[in-house]
């Protein structure tokens, strides 16, 4: 069936891809977009240089907990809204639209398309995450889910259950309100592959102008001072696993090697393209991400097939009281840990979610929310119990240093925990190397989703201009450790929080266009 949008119809803009780009140089770029998100950059960067780190984060971070302190309530229900919206997509009559066409097909075997949505989605954060959470939450380590006594029976089913629930349908929901908005109005409608186009039906041919810039803008920003967040941090944790694996010193100048060489080698993997480079590299993660589940699961099997019935047992008890943000017993911890990752991934929904539109193209929308929300999900349901259900043992029965000291440090929370495992030297090498391997593919598919925004929605930009990107988010990083340090990129990572606020916003009218689009397509 074919109906109309009530005041503008998609199919009759005439706008074109790329038709306000500036080509000079060997670039192909949006020049509004483009300029303007390379200035902001650039005064960024020199506004690091002449301000103090540390008086920096404590503004921001001031900012960051006043907005997680006022609108728990719009982020927790914000999430609910966006599971509720997509699981009513893939049981609706909608589910059958395939994104492409009637006649599309898919463009990757469901094995490497898998692999891609699990790295970029959020596989790093596993890595890190899946033990030290679940130790936190029995431990009382930052407050408990509920209120719950920790070091308790309870506490130990409970702390699985709220990991679980942190990393489970409703990111994948946010991920995929984007991702599946993006696709819709670029493959079926034709219209750029940037998020000014999904406002096309609210907005009409205002989303050419200025209002699209900013959004585009703001997609840009928060895309690359995540991205960059992530690499500061990231090789500041990578650099302790090194450290505790191989004893070399966990400094500043380990640090900025480990960025290099992930950026050099994501430049490697852009020059190759999604299908030599992204697809590659993904495919290789999960080969190495499941040999160490595998490994570890049959290293401790007893605990591993235990906890898996209990995590899930305690993610679907607790799901509907988790999902409340009233009259809540732990209001410091649901702030604290659900409200600021429901922000970090709301910060994060641009860049994942216009990647895994790139790769999805051909599915099905019933296929493609069903990959994006259920299979990321009973994955993670595996990991986080074999990794959360192995580290709560040890605590509970005092074996090893977790068991001793408790969480200590959140980098070291698995290396540590390997310690005392047979082949505990072996894990930690492979849990190094598939560190070093996800942020490759984080920073390779930052750049192409970068690249398409600035170049207007194009998909076939010069390489040149993703060579860029990927050596600028590798240099904000560096530049964040050198001149402040942790200090310095943890006020970027609460200034890329402070954005989710405006962006959940965005988020909901998403939904809204997104219904009033596919309204006009044929099912």
């Amino acid at each position: 069936m074919t109906k109309g949008i009530d005041k503008y119809s998609i199919d009759s803009t005439d706008y074109t891809v790329g038709q306000d780009n500036v080509q000079k140089w060997g670039f192909d770029v949006h020049n509004p977009v483009f300029g303007v998100s390379a200035g902001l950059i650039a005064l960024f960067l020199l506004a690091t240089l002449v301000t103090d780190a540390e008086s920096a984060k404590a503004v921001l971070d001031g900012i960051k907990l006043k907005i997680i302190g006022t609108f728990d309530w719009l982020f927790i229900w914000s999430g609910n809204i966006f599971v509720i919206f997509c699981l009513a997509l893939i049981v609706s009559p909608y589910g059958k639209i395939r994104l492409g066409g009637q006649d599309a097909t898919a463009d990757y075997s469901y094995v490497s398309w898998f692999a891609m949505l699990f790295a970029a989605g959020m596989g790093i954060g596993l890595m890190f995450w899946s033990v030290a959470e679940p130790v936190a939450y029995f431990t009382g380590w930052f407050e408990t889910p509920l209120a719950v006594e920790p070091n308790t029976p309870e506490a130990a089913k409970l702390a699985l259950g709220a990991t679980m629930y942190h990393w489970g349908l409703h990111p994948w929901a946010i991920y995929g309100v984007v991702a599946l908005s993006l696709a819709f109005f670029a493959y079926n409608k034709g219209l750029p592959l940037s998020i000014r186009s999904i406002f096309y039906p609210i907005l009409g041919d205002r989303a050419w102008g200025w209002a699209g810039h900013i959004v585009d803008i703001l997609a840009v920003l928060a895309t690359l001072f995540g991205l960059a967040t992530s690499l500061g941090l990231g090789a500041q944790q990578a650099a302790s696993g090194i450290h505790h694996v191989f004893g070399i010193d966990a400094g500043m100048g380990l640090q900025i090697v480990v960025i290099s060489v992930v950026t050099l080698l994501a430049v490697v993997s852009v020059l190759r393209g999604i299908d030599g480079g992204v697809k590659v590299i993904s495919n290789i993660n999960m080969i190495i991400a499941f040999l160490l589940l595998i490994l570890v699961g049959l290293i401790g099997w007893a605990v591993s097939l235990g906890s898996i019935p209990t995590t899930l047992m305690a993610y679907i008890e607790n799901f509907i009281p988790l999902s409340n943000p009233h009259g809540r017993p732990d209001e410091t911890w649901f702030q604290g840990w659900t409200v600021f990752y429901w922000a970090w991934w709301v910060s994060w929904s641009p860049f994942v979610g216009m990647f895994i539109a790139r790769v999805s193209k051909g599915r099905t929308v019933r296929e493609f929310l069903t990959a994006v929300l259920l299979v990321p999900t009973a994955v993670t349901v595996i990991w986080m119990s074999v990794f959360g259900g192995m580290a709560i043992d040890q605590v509970i029965n005092n074996v090893g240093q977790l068991g001793s000291e408790g969480l200590t440090d959140v980098s070291l929370a698995m290396f540590q925990m390997f310690d005392v495992l047979p082949f505990g030297s072996v894990l930690s090498i492979i849990a190094v190397v598939l560190v070093l391997v996800f942020f490759i593919t984080s920073s390779d598919s930052g750049s192409l989703v970068i690249d398409s925004i600035t170049a207007g929605g194009k998909v076939d930009a010069p390489v040149v201009q993703r060579v860029f990107w990927a050596f600028m988010e590798g240099a904000i990083a560096v530049a964040l450790l050198w001149i402040g340090g942790t200090e310095a990129v943890q006020a970027l990572q609460a200034g890329a929080i402070s954005t989710a606020l405006p962006f959940t916003l965005i988020l909901l009218l998403m939904c809204v266009s997104l219904l009033k689009g596919m309204r006009t397509e044929k099912y």
